[in-house]
């Protein structure tokens, strides 16, 4: 996400370390190393609002769509034993995975697909040691947004190794994966 700020202390950080990230900022543990960054700029928090915005009534609530997927922004995730917490932006989990939202501060359960709006400051921890951890959980689908270049790329795990699936950029209408029953039109990502 940002500059990885290490746990300070020579040794892996912990949940613990999280605790004292303050509440300006995001923390997550990547592979071991406290990394701290800023709260998400305006262009980006948009494209994730908007993107939640468009996946809830068809994919979550079933309206005008199949439906059969909980949709969340935000989500803390914690991974064992690796120690992992990462907060993607936007994340879906599968309802036969998980039927109903349990009262938990934090998943422990893998999504089905996350999507990571990408930012200057959390571009190289998105797509470095973020991709990883979430192949090794075993995310299905893994989108990355990037509002600045309005762009739209989807990544696919086969076997352990993200495949691209498409790459699209503009303002166009795509059907994307695993959400391509519904159109989606870009151009509503990049808006002001």
């Amino acid at each position: 996400m940002g500059d990885g700020n290490g746990s300070g202390k020579g040794r892996p950080a912990t949940y613990a370390d999280l605790e004292d990230v303050p509440p300006t900022k995001v923390g997550e543990i990547i592979e071991g190393e406290l990394v701290v960054s800023p709260r998400p700029a305006s262009r980006h928090t948009r494209a994730a609002s908007r993107l939640g915005a468009w996946l809830d009534g068809p994919f979550d609530r079933g309206q005008d769509g199949p439906g059969g997927w909980l949709i969340l922004d935000a989500p803390e995730l914690r991974f064992l034993p690796s120690g992992d917490a990462l907060v993607p932006d936007v994340t879906a989990w599968r309802r036969e995975r998980m039927p109903q939202l349990p009262d938990v501060p934090s998943f422990s359960l893998a999504p089905d697909w996350v999507c990571e709006v990408l930012s200057p400051s959390t571009y190289r921890w998105d797509r470095g040691p973020k991709m990883r951890v979430y192949a090794r959980e075993g995310v299905e689908w893994l989108w990355f947004i990037d509002p600045l270049a309005e762009g739209l790329e989807i990544h696919h795990l086969r076997e352990g190794q993200w495949q691209l699936s498409a790459a699209h950029l503009g303002s166009g209408t795509v059907h994307a994966a695993p959400f391509d029953a519904v159109p989606l039109s870009l151009g509503k990502l990049w808006s002001r």
